[in-house]
């Protein structure tokens, strides 16, 4: 049978479990340009972000890695074992920043099933809850959150295949 790789990818209702854990990897290591491409896509022209002379002289001493760049980074690793089968991306919620992250720091990642659900108005799909955290190379949480995302069942989404 011929595998399209999507096999591999994320994760069916029934696969989820209440109180699993994935440890999302690889890593990903922040670099300077990839800090300022985020801020400069997204807008976010807070000297604090980019500007390396007038981060040098706040309390931080160095450029602080924004932090929307980190959950997006976090977020984006945790696809392959979580939610790259989902219908829809539900809600973000109790997102909190916990430590700063600088450009050189590593992220890594894990996700905590903290409930599933079928879905009230469709039998074929449910509604999966997690936790993921962000930690940096010297396992220092530096940010959290949870979400809400919406996948298929298994016999729906394989009746649906080609």
């Amino acid at each position: 049978m011929e595998h399209n790789g999507f096999d591999r990818y994320g994760k069916y209702f029934e696969e989820f479990q209440e109180g699993d854990v994935y440890k999302h990897w690889p890593g990903r290591t922040i670099t300077e340009a990839g800090n300022e491409l985020f801020c400069m896509l997204t807008m976010n022209h807070m000297p604090l972000h980019i500007d390396a002379d007038y981060a040098g002289k706040s309390q931080h001493g160095k450029i602080l890695v924004v932090g929307l760049y980190v959950l997006s980074i976090v977020v984006g690793m945790s696809v392959i074992d979580t939610s790259g089968k989902t219908i829809a991306a539900l809600d973000y919620e109790e997102i909190r920043h916990l430590a700063p992250t600088y450009v050189g720091d590593t992220i890594y990642g894990q996700s905590k099933v903290l409930d599933k659900r079928e879905s009230r108005s469709r039998t074929d799909r449910g509604i999966i809850h997690i936790e993921t955290k962000a930690f940096n190379q010297r396992g220092e949480e530096v940010l959290s959150l949870r979400r809400h995302f919406l996948v298929p069942k298994k016999e729906a989404a394989q009746v649906a295949s080609p």
